[in-house]
């Protein structure tokens, strides 16, 4: 057990290079995003495999579970890390390690809550997400087995941030790594040997989250933290402490319910419209799950860069040291924006071979979602900077300018053109309001942050303006 030096030349957030600290501590974040991605990502290969597109329709229908629960998981998650590096880097540890243990209980509580939930009502909230009577019956039951381990993948989730900000990017990612390995292995005994259908895919989900969840409290039963000593009595929740990580941790929830409701909208819309076009409603609803489970795959990347770097602009904000802050967000800016240019060449080029690997369809399937590629994923050349950007203003404390940039372009732009667009042209409207939103958030995303850069002191140990 050690506790490091308060001040920053003492802990390496505030001493290593940022070209050294960035990829040692966005990369096992990126992986940790990817192999969460995989979670959701492999249920649906499997399934669309074993039992066809309805299978991946009943998926997308119940995918905005898991979007809450990453919701509630980033609201604790984010916020309580952001608070323990910003009190370390301020050399206050007794606040870190109150925040740390306020965070980890209130995670535990707002899971078995939102599990209670999924499982009492799933039915009425598997049809306002947008369940056809044809895709709801795989629906039930895949949400019927998924809605156990809500518990398990929203404290996961919300403690991989705090693992990560204790310094131990690398056991984070193994976390979450483990389980998706297990996830993969059981997808295919449980769908094919078996038979098991699309209760087999929710099946493996759940026990390879369960392994997740027995290393991540492996990890807290054996450190209780590396840069603090985490006792019992800090697991008490405290309400000053609970609004503070609220606070900071708004960005990421209120992201996450935007896109919540976009998927609502977006399901609906697609369902509706389809109806009135060639591809009927559950191709476009079985093709819009497939498109978002793939782009998980490039913000993945992108919030595990902006994940891995919060430990890094919070330490270093609250030890007043600006410059190595503005280094740190360029470089992560820089690198999101070369993984995404790379993810937009994929699905200009080989929209028809990635959707492929979803399933079989007849040929109306594979032309709508060669469109939807092409179309809707248009900007996500530029769609590094928005969680990039939102990301560092909640490190940095200020979380009223990361929630707005979480927002624009779900509640701002795109949910009202997804309703204007699709009303005056149909489903090729929807397809369109996609790349508008995207470039109008990253304008407004750029903007603000070039204001914000132009506020910080140009010499570090001076209060911030």
């Amino acid at each position: 057990m050690h506790n490091p030096s308060p001040s920053p030349g003492g802990n390496p957030l505030g001493s290593a290079p940022i070209g050294r600290l960035l990829p040692q501590f966005a990369i096992p974040s990126i992986i940790a995003f990817l192999v969460s991605s995989l979670y959701n990502i492999v249920d649906q290969i499997f399934i669309g495999q074993g039992v066809g597109y309805l299978g991946n329709a009943a998926t997308t229908v119940a995918f905005p579970f898991t979007t809450i629960s990453t919701a509630l998981a980033l609201l604790m998650g984010i916020g309580t890390a952001a608070n323990f590096n910003l009190s370390l880097g301020a050399g206050n540890q007794d606040r870190a390690r109150q925040v740390a243990g306020t965070g980890l209980a209130c995670l535990a509580l707002l899971g078995l809550g939102l599990g209670s939930v999924a499982l009492a009502f799933r039915r009425p909230l598997l049809l306002l997400f947008g369940a056809t009577p044809d895709v709801l019956p795989y629906a039930l039951t895949y949400t019927s087995i998924t809605a156990l381990g809500l518990p398990m993948l929203t404290f996961i989730t919300g403690c991989s941030n705090l693992i990560r900000a204790d310094g131990s990017p690398a056991y984070s990612m193994l976390c979450t790594l483990s389980g998706a390995v297990l996830n993969t292995v059981l997808d295919y005994l449980f769908i094919f040997p078996l038979g098991m259908g699309v209760a087999g895919g929710a099946l493996a989900t759940v026990l390879g989250q369960a392994l997740s969840l027995a290393m991540t409290l492996g990890y807290l039963l054996r450190t209780r933290l590396r840069m603090v000593v985490l006792t019992a009595a800090d697991l008490r929740p405290r309400w000053a402490l609970f609004r503070a990580v609220c606070s900071l941790g708004m960005a990421g929830f209120f992201n996450q319910i935007a896109m919540l409701l976009v998927q609502i909208v977006l399901n609906n819309t697609l369902t509706y419209y389809g109806s009135l076009s060639q591809y009927g409603r559950d191709i476009p609803l079985a093709c819009s799950g497939v498109v978002s489970k793939v782009n998980m795959l490039v913000l993945g990347c992108v919030i595990g860069i902006a994940q891995g770097c919060q430990p890094i602009f919070s330490f270093n904000y609250g030890a007043r040291q600006y410059s190595r802050v503005k280094q740190a967000y360029w470089k992560a800016a820089a690198a999101g924006t070369l993984i995404c240019c790379g993810a937009f060449v994929c699905f200009q080029l080989f929209p028809r071979q990635i959707i492929s690997l979803f399933g079989p369809g007849s040929e109306e399937y594979f032309q709508f979602a060669e469109r939807f590629f092409r179309v809707y994923m248009f900007m996500t050349l530029a769609n590094a900077l928005q969680p990039i950007t939102a990301t560092f203003f909640t490190s940095i404390g200020k979380a009223r300018r990361g929630m707005m940039i979480s927002l624009t372009r779900q509640v701002l732009f795109l949910i009202p053109l997804l309703l204007l667009f699709s009303r005056l042209w149909g489903i090729e409207g929807t397809l369109y309001a996609g790349p508008i939103a995207d470039g109008a958030a990253v304008v407004v995303a750029l903007t603000i942050t070039l204001r914000e850069m132009k506020r910080m002191p140009n010499q570090d140990g001076l209060p911030p303006n």
